[in-house]
Protein backbone atom coordinates (compact mmCIF):
# COMPACT_ATOMS: atom_id res chain seq x y z
CA UNK A 1 0.00 0.00 0.00
CA UNK A 2 1.38 3.37 -1.03
CA UNK A 3 2.31 5.61 1.85
CA UNK A 4 0.50 8.93 1.90
CA UNK A 5 3.03 11.78 1.96
CA UNK A 6 2.90 13.97 4.99
CA UNK A 7 1.34 17.35 4.17
CA UNK A 8 3.52 20.42 4.37
CA UNK A 9 2.66 22.47 7.50
CA UNK A 10 0.82 25.72 6.91
CA UNK A 11 3.57 27.60 8.74
CA UNK A 12 6.17 26.39 6.23
CA UNK A 13 3.92 27.14 3.25
CA UNK A 14 3.14 30.67 4.42
CA UNK A 15 6.81 31.38 5.13
CA UNK A 16 7.84 29.90 1.77
CA UNK A 17 5.29 32.12 -0.01
CA UNK A 18 6.55 35.22 1.83
CA UNK A 19 10.18 34.41 1.01
CA UNK A 20 9.32 33.65 -2.62
CA UNK A 21 7.56 36.99 -3.05
CA UNK A 22 10.39 38.84 -1.29
CA UNK A 23 13.01 37.02 -3.36
CA UNK A 24 11.25 37.82 -6.63
CA UNK A 25 10.80 41.45 -5.60
CA UNK A 26 14.45 41.86 -4.57
CA UNK A 27 15.62 40.13 -7.74
CA UNK A 28 13.53 42.40 -9.96
CA UNK A 29 14.65 45.55 -8.14
CA UNK A 30 18.32 44.46 -8.19
CA UNK A 31 18.23 43.44 -11.84
CA UNK A 32 16.59 46.68 -12.96
CA UNK A 33 19.01 48.76 -10.88
CA UNK A 34 22.03 46.86 -12.19
CA UNK A 35 20.94 47.13 -15.81
CA UNK A 36 20.22 50.85 -15.48
CA UNK A 37 23.59 51.58 -13.84
CA UNK A 38 25.45 49.36 -16.31
CA UNK A 39 23.76 51.07 -19.22
CA UNK A 40 24.67 54.46 -17.80
CA UNK A 41 28.31 53.38 -17.44
CA UNK A 42 28.41 52.03 -20.99
CA UNK A 43 26.81 55.19 -22.34
CA UNK A 44 29.44 57.24 -20.50
CA UNK A 45 32.24 55.17 -22.08
CA UNK A 46 30.65 55.44 -25.53
CA UNK A 47 30.30 59.18 -25.13
CA UNK A 48 33.96 59.51 -24.18
CA UNK A 49 35.00 57.44 -27.18
CA UNK A 50 32.78 59.40 -29.53
CA UNK A 51 34.37 62.65 -28.37
CA UNK A 52 37.81 61.12 -28.67
CA UNK A 53 37.04 59.93 -32.18
CA UNK A 54 36.65 63.55 -33.23
CA UNK A 55 39.81 64.56 -31.41
CA UNK A 56 41.86 61.71 -32.84
CA UNK A 57 40.52 62.24 -36.33
CA UNK A 58 41.54 65.88 -36.00
CA UNK A 59 45.01 64.65 -35.16
CA UNK A 60 45.11 62.71 -38.39
CA UNK A 61 43.87 65.76 -40.33
CA UNK A 62 46.10 68.24 -38.54
CA UNK A 63 43.11 70.34 -37.45
CA UNK A 64 41.92 71.50 -34.08
CA UNK A 65 38.51 70.74 -32.54
CA UNK A 66 36.93 71.59 -29.24
CA UNK A 67 36.49 68.51 -27.05
CA UNK A 68 36.15 67.91 -23.36
CA UNK A 69 39.09 66.87 -21.23
CA UNK A 70 41.62 69.27 -22.81
CA UNK A 71 42.04 67.25 -26.02
CA UNK A 72 42.11 70.36 -28.17
CA UNK A 73 44.99 71.89 -26.24
CA UNK A 74 46.93 68.67 -26.60
CA UNK A 75 46.59 68.56 -30.35
CA UNK A 76 46.74 72.14 -31.45
CA UNK A 77 50.53 72.10 -31.98
CA UNK A 78 50.51 68.79 -33.85
CA UNK A 79 50.74 69.17 -37.60
CA UNK A 80 51.71 66.29 -39.85
CA UNK A 81 53.46 68.71 -42.18
CA UNK A 82 56.02 69.42 -39.46
CA UNK A 83 57.05 65.74 -39.31
CA UNK A 84 59.13 63.85 -41.83
CA UNK A 85 57.63 60.41 -41.21
CA UNK A 86 54.57 58.65 -39.81
CA UNK A 87 56.77 57.21 -37.09
CA UNK A 88 57.77 60.64 -35.78
CA UNK A 89 54.23 61.90 -36.01
CA UNK A 90 52.69 58.99 -34.08
CA UNK A 91 55.42 59.29 -31.46
CA UNK A 92 54.38 62.90 -30.85
CA UNK A 93 50.69 61.98 -30.80
CA UNK A 94 51.18 59.22 -28.23
CA UNK A 95 53.29 61.52 -26.10
CA UNK A 96 50.80 64.37 -26.20
CA UNK A 97 47.49 62.41 -25.78
CA UNK A 98 47.93 61.00 -22.31
CA UNK A 99 45.40 58.22 -21.53
CA UNK A 100 43.10 58.68 -18.59
CA UNK A 101 42.33 56.17 -15.84
CA UNK A 102 41.21 52.76 -17.18
CA UNK A 103 42.36 53.81 -20.69
CA UNK A 104 45.26 52.73 -22.83
CA UNK A 105 46.77 53.89 -26.14
CA UNK A 106 49.46 52.82 -28.59
CA UNK A 107 50.72 53.51 -32.08
CA UNK A 108 51.24 50.76 -34.64
CA UNK A 109 53.52 50.87 -37.68
CA UNK A 110 52.66 48.27 -40.29
CA UNK A 111 50.69 46.25 -37.78
CA UNK A 112 53.36 46.17 -35.07
CA UNK A 113 53.38 48.14 -31.79
CA UNK A 114 55.79 51.07 -32.09
CA UNK A 115 54.98 53.69 -29.47
CA UNK A 116 53.23 53.60 -26.09
CA UNK A 117 52.75 56.37 -23.51
CA UNK A 118 55.67 56.75 -21.12
CA UNK A 119 53.44 58.10 -18.33
CA UNK A 120 52.38 55.97 -15.34
CA UNK A 121 48.68 56.57 -15.95
CA UNK A 122 46.57 54.33 -18.15
CA UNK A 123 46.87 50.68 -19.16
CA UNK A 124 49.42 48.98 -21.41
CA UNK A 125 47.60 47.48 -24.38
CA UNK A 126 50.65 46.98 -26.59
CA UNK A 127 50.97 43.34 -25.53
CA UNK A 128 47.34 42.44 -26.30
CA UNK A 129 47.81 40.42 -29.49
CA UNK A 130 44.06 39.77 -29.85
CA UNK A 131 43.27 43.48 -29.88
CA UNK A 132 46.18 44.27 -32.26
CA UNK A 133 45.18 41.60 -34.75
CA UNK A 134 41.57 42.76 -34.66
CA UNK A 135 42.19 46.48 -35.20
CA UNK A 136 44.77 45.82 -37.96
CA UNK A 137 42.28 43.64 -39.81
CA UNK A 138 39.41 46.09 -39.37
CA UNK A 139 41.36 49.18 -40.56
CA UNK A 140 42.90 47.54 -43.59
CA UNK A 141 40.60 49.62 -45.78
CA UNK A 142 41.82 52.87 -44.27
CA UNK A 143 38.66 53.73 -42.34
CA UNK A 144 38.41 54.61 -38.68
CA UNK A 145 36.89 51.79 -36.64
CA UNK A 146 35.64 51.43 -33.12
CA UNK A 147 34.03 48.56 -31.20
CA UNK A 148 34.36 46.14 -28.28
CA UNK A 149 36.96 43.37 -28.13
CA UNK A 150 36.74 40.52 -25.64
CA UNK A 151 40.32 39.47 -24.95
CA UNK A 152 42.25 37.55 -22.34
CA UNK A 153 42.96 40.87 -20.63
CA UNK A 154 39.28 41.68 -20.41
CA UNK A 155 36.68 43.52 -22.47
CA UNK A 156 38.03 46.61 -24.19
CA UNK A 157 36.08 49.36 -25.88
CA UNK A 158 38.40 50.78 -28.54
CA UNK A 159 38.87 53.22 -31.43
CA UNK A 160 41.41 52.73 -34.21
CA UNK A 161 42.44 55.56 -36.56
CA UNK A 162 44.66 54.90 -39.57
CA UNK A 163 47.42 57.53 -40.25
CA UNK A 164 49.29 58.02 -43.57
CA UNK A 165 51.81 60.61 -44.81
CA UNK A 166 52.78 61.51 -48.31
CA UNK A 167 56.15 60.10 -49.20
CA UNK A 168 56.06 57.50 -46.41
CA UNK A 169 54.80 54.09 -47.52
CA UNK A 170 54.38 52.80 -44.01
CA UNK A 171 50.86 52.36 -42.53
CA UNK A 172 50.37 54.03 -39.17
CA UNK A 173 47.54 53.22 -36.75
CA UNK A 174 46.61 54.98 -33.55
CA UNK A 175 44.60 52.85 -31.06
CA UNK A 176 42.92 53.97 -27.89
CA UNK A 177 40.94 51.54 -25.62
CA UNK A 178 38.89 51.70 -22.43
CA UNK A 179 38.82 48.78 -19.98
CA UNK A 180 35.09 48.05 -19.58
CA UNK A 181 35.69 45.75 -16.63
CA UNK A 182 37.38 48.51 -14.69
CA UNK A 183 34.75 51.05 -15.73
CA UNK A 184 31.94 48.70 -14.61
CA UNK A 185 33.72 47.72 -11.41
CA UNK A 186 31.77 50.22 -9.26
CA UNK A 187 28.53 48.91 -10.70
CA UNK A 188 29.63 45.30 -10.12
CA UNK A 189 30.71 46.13 -6.59
CA UNK A 190 27.39 47.84 -5.90
CA UNK A 191 25.54 44.82 -7.28
CA UNK A 192 27.61 42.44 -5.16
CA UNK A 193 26.86 44.54 -2.11
CA UNK A 194 23.17 44.52 -3.02
CA UNK A 195 23.15 40.72 -3.38
CA UNK A 196 24.79 40.30 0.04
CA UNK A 197 22.33 42.76 1.58
CA UNK A 198 19.40 41.01 -0.16
CA UNK A 199 20.48 37.62 1.18
CA UNK A 200 20.77 39.14 4.66
CA UNK A 201 17.29 40.64 4.28
CA UNK A 202 15.86 37.29 3.17
CA UNK A 203 17.45 35.58 6.17
CA UNK A 204 16.01 38.26 8.46
CA UNK A 205 12.59 37.89 6.84
CA UNK A 206 12.81 34.13 7.26
CA UNK A 207 13.74 34.33 10.95
CA UNK A 208 11.19 37.01 11.79
CA UNK A 209 8.54 35.39 9.60
CA UNK A 210 9.07 32.02 11.30
CA UNK A 211 8.29 33.48 14.72
CA UNK A 212 5.51 35.77 13.46
CA UNK A 213 3.71 32.99 11.57
CA UNK A 214 4.14 30.72 14.57
CA UNK A 215 2.52 33.33 16.77
CA UNK A 216 -0.27 33.99 14.27
CA UNK A 217 -0.95 30.28 13.80
CA UNK A 218 -0.76 29.44 17.51
CA UNK A 219 -4.55 29.93 17.93
CA UNK A 220 -5.13 27.50 15.06
CA UNK A 221 -2.71 25.04 16.64
CA UNK A 222 -4.54 25.48 19.94
CA UNK A 223 -7.81 25.00 18.06
CA UNK A 224 -6.53 21.70 16.67
CA UNK A 225 -5.37 20.56 20.10
CA UNK A 226 -8.73 21.51 21.57
CA UNK A 227 -10.55 19.63 18.83
CA UNK A 228 -8.40 16.58 19.52
CA UNK A 229 -9.20 16.80 23.22
CA UNK A 230 -12.98 17.02 22.69
CA UNK A 231 -14.83 13.74 22.90
CA UNK A 232 -18.46 12.73 23.24
CA UNK A 233 -17.93 12.31 26.97
CA UNK A 234 -16.18 15.67 27.45
CA UNK A 235 -17.31 18.72 25.49
CA UNK A 236 -16.17 21.31 28.02
CA UNK A 237 -12.95 22.40 26.30
CA UNK A 238 -12.99 25.90 24.83
CA UNK A 239 -10.62 28.22 22.99
CA UNK A 240 -9.23 31.43 24.49
CA UNK A 241 -9.72 34.30 21.99
CA UNK A 242 -6.92 36.87 22.09
CA UNK A 243 -7.32 40.27 20.46
CA UNK A 244 -9.89 41.43 17.93
CA UNK A 245 -8.49 40.02 14.69
CA UNK A 246 -10.02 37.45 12.33
CA UNK A 247 -8.48 34.50 14.17
CA UNK A 248 -9.96 35.73 17.45
CA UNK A 249 -13.35 36.00 15.73
CA UNK A 250 -12.88 32.46 14.42
CA UNK A 251 -12.11 31.28 17.95
CA UNK A 252 -15.29 32.89 19.25
CA UNK A 253 -17.28 31.33 16.42
CA UNK A 254 -15.81 27.91 17.20
CA UNK A 255 -16.63 28.38 20.88
CA UNK A 256 -20.20 29.28 19.96
CA UNK A 257 -20.38 26.18 17.76
CA UNK A 258 -19.04 24.03 20.60
CA UNK A 259 -21.64 25.54 22.94
CA UNK A 260 -24.40 24.59 20.52
CA UNK A 261 -22.98 21.11 20.08
CA UNK A 262 -22.71 20.65 23.84
CA UNK A 263 -26.26 21.89 24.31
CA UNK A 264 -27.45 19.54 21.58
CA UNK A 265 -25.61 16.58 23.06
CA UNK A 266 -26.85 17.44 26.55
CA UNK A 267 -30.37 17.72 25.16
CA UNK A 268 -30.05 14.32 23.51
CA UNK A 269 -28.71 12.80 26.67
CA UNK A 270 -31.50 14.37 28.68
CA UNK A 271 -34.04 13.14 26.17
CA UNK A 272 -32.67 9.62 26.31
CA UNK A 273 -32.66 9.71 30.12
CA UNK A 274 -36.21 11.02 30.18
CA UNK A 275 -37.43 8.50 27.60
CA UNK A 276 -35.73 5.69 29.49
CA UNK A 277 -37.37 6.88 32.69
CA UNK A 278 -40.78 7.24 31.04
CA UNK A 279 -40.54 3.77 29.48
CA UNK A 280 -39.65 2.03 32.72
CA UNK A 281 -43.04 2.61 34.31
CA UNK A 282 -45.31 1.14 31.60
CA UNK A 283 -42.90 -1.73 30.99
CA UNK A 284 -42.81 -2.50 34.70
CA UNK A 285 -46.59 -2.31 34.95
CA UNK A 286 -47.21 -4.60 31.97
CA UNK A 287 -44.54 -7.08 33.04
CA UNK A 288 -45.81 -7.18 36.62
CA UNK A 289 -49.41 -7.87 35.58
CA UNK A 290 -48.31 -10.52 33.10
CA UNK A 291 -46.23 -12.26 35.76
CA UNK A 292 -49.07 -12.21 38.31
CA UNK A 293 -51.80 -13.07 35.81
CA UNK A 294 -53.57 -16.44 36.25
CA UNK A 295 -53.94 -17.90 32.76
CA UNK A 296 -56.80 -20.09 34.03
CA UNK A 297 -58.78 -17.08 35.22
CA UNK A 298 -60.54 -15.39 32.29
CA UNK A 299 -61.29 -12.27 34.30
CA UNK A 300 -57.66 -11.94 35.35
CA UNK A 301 -56.54 -12.38 31.73
CA UNK A 302 -59.01 -9.74 30.52
CA UNK A 303 -57.84 -7.30 33.22
CA UNK A 304 -54.17 -7.82 32.33
CA UNK A 305 -55.04 -7.37 28.66
CA UNK A 306 -56.82 -4.05 29.30
CA UNK A 307 -53.93 -2.77 31.41
CA UNK A 308 -51.38 -3.79 28.74
CA UNK A 309 -53.35 -2.10 25.95
CA UNK A 310 -53.71 1.08 28.02
CA UNK A 311 -49.98 1.23 28.71
CA UNK A 312 -49.16 0.55 25.06
CA UNK A 313 -51.50 3.39 24.07
CA UNK A 314 -49.60 5.64 26.46
CA UNK A 315 -46.32 4.54 24.91
CA UNK A 316 -47.72 5.31 21.45
CA UNK A 317 -48.68 8.81 22.52
CA UNK A 318 -45.22 9.27 24.02
CA UNK A 319 -43.52 8.26 20.76
CA UNK A 320 -45.80 10.56 18.78
CA UNK A 321 -45.03 13.48 21.10
CA UNK A 322 -41.30 12.80 20.86
CA UNK A 323 -41.63 12.83 17.07
CA UNK A 324 -43.53 16.13 17.22
CA UNK A 325 -40.87 17.64 19.46
CA UNK A 326 -38.05 16.49 17.16
CA UNK A 327 -39.90 17.94 14.16
CA UNK A 328 -40.52 21.23 15.98
CA UNK A 329 -36.81 21.51 16.83
CA UNK A 330 -35.71 20.72 13.26
CA UNK A 331 -36.40 24.27 12.01
CA UNK A 332 -38.43 22.90 9.10
CA UNK A 333 -40.78 25.87 8.88
CA UNK A 334 -42.57 27.33 5.87
CA UNK A 335 -42.70 31.02 6.64
CA UNK A 336 -45.43 33.12 5.10
CA UNK A 337 -47.80 35.93 6.00
CA UNK A 338 -50.30 34.83 8.63
CA UNK A 339 -53.58 36.69 9.22
CA UNK A 340 -53.81 36.94 13.02
CA UNK A 341 -57.57 37.53 13.09
CA UNK A 342 -58.27 34.48 10.90
CA UNK A 343 -55.88 32.37 12.95
CA UNK A 344 -57.62 33.43 16.16
CA UNK A 345 -61.06 32.56 14.75
CA UNK A 346 -59.77 29.15 13.63
CA UNK A 347 -58.37 28.34 17.08
CA UNK A 348 -61.64 29.49 18.68
CA UNK A 349 -63.60 27.08 16.48
CA UNK A 350 -61.30 24.14 17.28
CA UNK A 351 -61.14 24.59 21.09
CA UNK A 352 -64.93 25.02 21.34
CA UNK A 353 -65.36 21.24 21.04
CA UNK A 354 -63.09 20.51 24.02
CA UNK A 355 -65.57 19.53 26.76
CA UNK A 356 -65.66 20.63 30.37
CA UNK A 357 -64.94 24.33 29.92
CA UNK A 358 -66.50 27.53 28.63
CA UNK A 359 -64.28 28.82 25.84
CA UNK A 360 -64.23 32.50 24.90
CA UNK A 361 -62.34 34.42 22.24
CA UNK A 362 -61.56 37.56 24.18
CA UNK A 363 -59.45 39.53 21.65
CA UNK A 364 -58.66 39.35 17.96
CA UNK A 365 -55.54 41.02 16.57
CA UNK A 366 -55.74 43.01 13.36
CA UNK A 367 -52.77 42.62 11.07
CA UNK A 368 -50.36 39.98 9.90
CA UNK A 369 -47.24 38.27 11.15
CA UNK A 370 -44.60 36.11 9.49
CA UNK A 371 -44.64 32.43 10.45
CA UNK A 372 -45.72 28.87 9.73
CA UNK A 373 -49.49 28.91 10.20
CA UNK A 374 -49.79 25.16 10.84
CA UNK A 375 -47.07 25.21 13.49
CA UNK A 376 -48.53 28.28 15.20
CA UNK A 377 -51.94 26.61 15.19
CA UNK A 378 -50.39 23.45 16.68
CA UNK A 379 -48.63 25.38 19.47
CA UNK A 380 -51.74 27.43 20.32
CA UNK A 381 -53.95 24.34 20.47
CA UNK A 382 -51.36 22.64 22.69
CA UNK A 383 -51.60 25.53 25.15
CA UNK A 384 -55.40 25.26 25.08
CA UNK A 385 -55.25 21.49 25.67
CA UNK A 386 -52.80 22.01 28.52
CA UNK A 387 -55.10 24.57 30.14
CA UNK A 388 -58.08 22.23 29.79
CA UNK A 389 -56.20 19.42 31.56
CA UNK A 390 -54.91 21.39 34.51
CA UNK A 391 -57.91 23.60 35.36
CA UNK A 392 -61.04 22.51 37.25
CA UNK A 393 -63.89 21.31 35.09
CA UNK A 394 -66.43 24.02 34.37
CA UNK A 395 -63.97 26.91 34.77
CA UNK A 396 -63.80 29.41 31.89
CA UNK A 397 -60.80 29.65 29.57
CA UNK A 398 -60.13 32.64 27.32
CA UNK A 399 -57.96 32.87 24.23
CA UNK A 400 -56.90 35.94 22.31
CA UNK A 401 -54.30 37.65 20.19
CA UNK A 402 -52.73 41.10 19.99
CA UNK A 403 -50.51 42.91 17.50
CA UNK A 404 -48.25 45.81 18.52
CA UNK A 405 -44.98 47.38 17.42
CA UNK A 406 -43.18 44.82 19.62
CA UNK A 407 -44.65 41.91 17.65
CA UNK A 408 -47.60 39.55 17.94
CA UNK A 409 -48.92 37.78 21.05
CA UNK A 410 -51.03 34.61 21.13
CA UNK A 411 -52.33 33.73 24.59
CA UNK A 412 -54.47 31.28 26.56
CA UNK A 413 -55.80 32.34 29.97
CA UNK A 414 -57.18 29.89 32.51
CA UNK A 415 -58.54 30.23 36.04
CA UNK A 416 -57.02 27.14 37.64
CA UNK A 417 -54.47 26.72 40.41
CA UNK A 418 -51.80 28.63 38.50
CA UNK A 419 -48.08 27.95 38.18
CA UNK A 420 -45.75 28.60 41.14
CA UNK A 421 -43.01 31.12 40.25
CA UNK A 422 -40.29 28.57 41.02
CA UNK A 423 -41.72 26.10 38.50
CA UNK A 424 -42.28 28.48 35.58
CA UNK A 425 -38.83 27.95 34.10
CA UNK A 426 -38.80 24.15 34.22
CA UNK A 427 -42.30 23.45 32.94
CA UNK A 428 -41.03 23.97 29.39
CA UNK A 429 -38.49 21.18 29.80
CA UNK A 430 -39.15 17.70 28.49
CA UNK A 431 -41.22 15.40 30.71
CA UNK A 432 -41.49 18.06 33.39
CA UNK A 433 -44.59 19.26 35.14
CA UNK A 434 -45.38 21.94 37.66
CA UNK A 435 -46.71 19.32 40.08
CA UNK A 436 -44.85 16.16 40.92
CA UNK A 437 -47.96 14.03 41.15
CA UNK A 438 -49.07 12.85 37.72
CA UNK A 439 -52.77 13.09 38.26
CA UNK A 440 -53.24 14.25 34.66
CA UNK A 441 -52.40 12.09 31.67
CA UNK A 442 -49.90 13.11 29.04
CA UNK A 443 -46.27 12.65 28.13
CA UNK A 444 -44.98 15.88 29.65
CA UNK A 445 -43.78 17.12 26.24
CA UNK A 446 -46.63 19.49 25.37
CA UNK A 447 -45.08 22.72 26.67
CA UNK A 448 -41.65 21.67 25.37
CA UNK A 449 -43.19 21.42 21.89
CA UNK A 450 -44.78 24.86 22.27
CA UNK A 451 -41.48 26.38 23.38
CA UNK A 452 -39.63 24.77 20.44
CA UNK A 453 -42.16 26.15 17.94
CA UNK A 454 -41.94 29.64 19.48
CA UNK A 455 -38.13 29.61 19.34
CA UNK A 456 -38.28 28.33 15.76
CA UNK A 457 -40.11 31.57 14.89
CA UNK A 458 -37.56 33.70 16.73
CA UNK A 459 -39.89 34.22 19.69
CA UNK A 460 -40.48 32.66 23.08
CA UNK A 461 -43.25 31.41 25.38
CA UNK A 462 -43.85 32.73 28.88
CA UNK A 463 -46.31 32.09 31.68
CA UNK A 464 -47.74 34.78 33.95
CA UNK A 465 -50.43 34.98 36.62
CA UNK A 466 -54.06 35.49 35.63
CA UNK A 467 -55.79 38.24 37.62
CA UNK A 468 -57.97 36.51 40.21
CA UNK A 469 -56.00 33.26 39.98
CA UNK A 470 -54.80 30.99 37.25
CA UNK A 471 -52.09 31.04 34.60
CA UNK A 472 -51.75 32.86 31.28
CA UNK A 473 -49.50 31.28 28.64
CA UNK A 474 -48.37 33.68 25.90
CA UNK A 475 -46.46 33.04 22.70
CA UNK A 476 -44.46 36.13 21.79
CA UNK A 477 -43.53 36.49 18.11
CA UNK A 478 -40.99 39.06 16.88
CA UNK A 479 -42.19 42.06 14.87
CA UNK A 480 -42.21 41.88 11.09
CA UNK A 481 -40.40 44.48 8.98
CA UNK A 482 -41.84 47.85 9.86
CA UNK A 483 -43.75 49.56 7.09
CA UNK A 484 -42.51 52.92 5.91
CA UNK A 485 -44.66 55.96 6.66
CA UNK A 486 -47.06 56.80 3.87
CA UNK A 487 -45.16 59.87 2.55
CA UNK A 488 -41.96 57.87 1.89
CA UNK A 489 -43.26 54.51 0.73
CA UNK A 490 -41.42 53.13 -2.28
CA UNK A 491 -44.59 52.99 -4.42
CA UNK A 492 -45.45 56.60 -3.65
CA UNK A 493 -41.88 57.66 -4.46
CA UNK A 494 -41.98 55.88 -7.82
CA UNK A 495 -45.36 57.39 -8.62
CA UNK A 496 -44.09 60.87 -7.77
CA UNK A 497 -40.98 60.38 -9.93
CA UNK A 498 -43.12 59.12 -12.81
CA UNK A 499 -45.47 62.07 -12.44
CA UNK A 500 -42.51 64.47 -12.32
Amino acid sequence: MARTPRPVPARVRILAAILAVACVGLAIVGSVTFLVQREQALNSVNERLKNQVKVLESVADGTTVDAPGGAAAATEDLDKNQFESVDDYLKAVVARLVPARNEGSMALIDGRPRWVPTTLSGNDISTNEQLIDRVVAETAGGDTKWGTAVTDQGSLRYIAIPVRMDGDPRQGLYVRAVDLGAELQPVTFAMTTYVIAAVAVLIAIGVVGWFVTGRLLSPIRHMRETADAISISDLSHRLEPQGNDDIADLSRTVNSMLDRIEDSVDGQRQLLDDVRHELKTPITIVRGHLELMNPQDAADVASARDIGIAELDRLTRLVEDIDLLATAEADSYTLDEVDLAALTERVGELVAVIPGHAWTVQARAEGETIGDQDRLLQAWLQLADNAAKYTPEGSPIEIGSAHTDDGARLWVRDHGPGIPPGARARIFRRFDRAHVKRSVGGSGLGLAIVDAIAKGHGGHCVVTDTPGGGATFTIHLPPTEAELPAPVRAGDVLQREAAG
